[in-house]
């Protein structure tokens, strides 16, 4: 019998739709020529749909956990293809699942005598290619490709009834953190594309989040020491010399831009790092990628008020920054990381949940006050 059909997929579809619309309008006009097909609001629906009853679904008791991209065979290096192209069916998806299960493996869709199917496998997609993830059960992601090494540009969060459209508008806010603005693809998609282009602290993120033990990560100048007074002394894991393999492999991009052993080599060191933030305490890492300690206390600097007001924004549609206090953001971490920023204020620092949410603290000049942006939304 014919499944029911998911009212957020007819929901978002539009929506979806013109976003695809408006970045591959802005992309031809840069001069990008490599771009992938735009999805139609029917389509879009489509996808979303089967994806969703296929979430619902259990393989040997395993939640299907599957991408679909809606590509032609021909935008993609080496596809492997099926001799005879499958039904875009919920049943068939979850069939399916336990052998694309591992991340950067997408499920090829595209229209064949009027109707959408599975045509094979991909590892490759072209810029702005409509991909729809599942997270879950009943939580799915719709995101693009941007660049060719990083991660890609969500665009909405369905889970079951809720929708979560991402707000673009926030990158054009002048505080708005680069990592932020990398997060929604605004310094990405709409220029020419380089190869090798990377924003080292949204890897790290995902990579933090990942491990899902939580962590705290601070982002200090590479020219000031002033940070080591929010810190209690002494350190008890400080890094001597400070370890180099992040700032290595970027400049190793930068001597051999040919290669790609940097990617490697960058996502390594990335791990490496982001697996230091599991430890109690907070991880320093300098902004040219230096990491300089970690476990490390933080404390309130000396002279130096306790935080009471943190502005709270999300990049989501309809969302309104708030002013609240610290110890409503979560725990511990949350708490001292806003301290912190609050007392150095030219430093980042990065909190992610057990949970699985995250947030940037970073100084508002425009607020007076440090502001938190929340954006687990940008990294599912």
């Amino acid at each position: 019998m014919p499944e029911p059909a998911y009212p957020a997929a007819r929901a978002v579809a539009s929506a979806i739709e013109a976003h695809f619309g408006r970045h591959r309008a802005a992309a031809t006009a840069a001069g990008r020529v490599d771009l992938a097909p735009p999805p139609d609001a029917a389509s879009v629906e489509t996808i979303v749909d089967a994806a969703f009853w296929a979430s619902l679904r259990r393989e040997e008791g395993i939640t299907p956990k599957i991408s679909l991209a809606l590509t032609p065979p021909s935008k993609s290096q080496l596809p492997l293809l099926f001799s005879q192209s499958l039904p875009l069916y919920a049943a068939a998806l979850a069939k399916l699942a336990p052998a694309v299960e591992r991340p950067g493996i997408h499920l090829g869709v595209w229209p064949e005598n009027g109707a959408l199917r599975v045509w094979g496998t991909t590892r490759t997609l072209p810029p702005l290619c409509f991909v729809l993830e599942v997270i879950a059960s009943g939580l799915l992601v719709i995101k693009h490709r941007g660049d060719s090494f990083g991660k890609f540009v969500n665009v909405a969060v369905l889970e079951g009834d809720q929708i979560k459209m991402i707000d673009e508008s926030d990158a054009k806010e002048p505080e708005c953190p680069n990592m932020v603005q990398s997060l929604l693809g605004f310094d990405r998609v709409n220029t020419s594309a380089v190869d090798g282009q990377v924003n080292v602290l949204v890897q790290m993120a995902a990579s933090m989040r990942a491990h899902g033990r939580g962590g705290a990560l601070l982002v200090v100048p590479s020219a000031s020491t002033t940070w080591v007074e929010s810190i209690v002394s002494p350190v008890l894991y400080e890094v001597t010399p400070p370890f180099t393999a992040i700032a290595d492999a970027l400049h190793e991009r930068d001597t051999a831009p040919d290669s790609h052993e940097w990617q490697d080599d960058l996502r390594r060191a990335v791990d490496a790092v982001a697996g230091l933030t599991a430890v109690d305490g907070a991880t320093v890492l300098r902004e040219n990628y230096e990491l300089v300690a970690f476990g490390a206390k933080i404390t309130r600097r000396v002279q130096h008020p306790l935080v009471e007001r943190v502005a709270l924004t999300e990049p989501i549609v309809g969302s309104a920054m708030t002013v609240v206090s610290p110890t409503q953001l979560g725990g511990t971490r949350h708490l001292s990381a806003a301290q912190f920023v609050h007392d150095q204020r030219d430093a980042v620092a990065l909190v992610a949940s057990q949970d699985g949410r995250f947030t940037i603290f970073k100084w508002s000049m425009r607020e007076n006050m440090v502001h938190a942006h929340r954006v687990e939304a940008l990294l599912l």
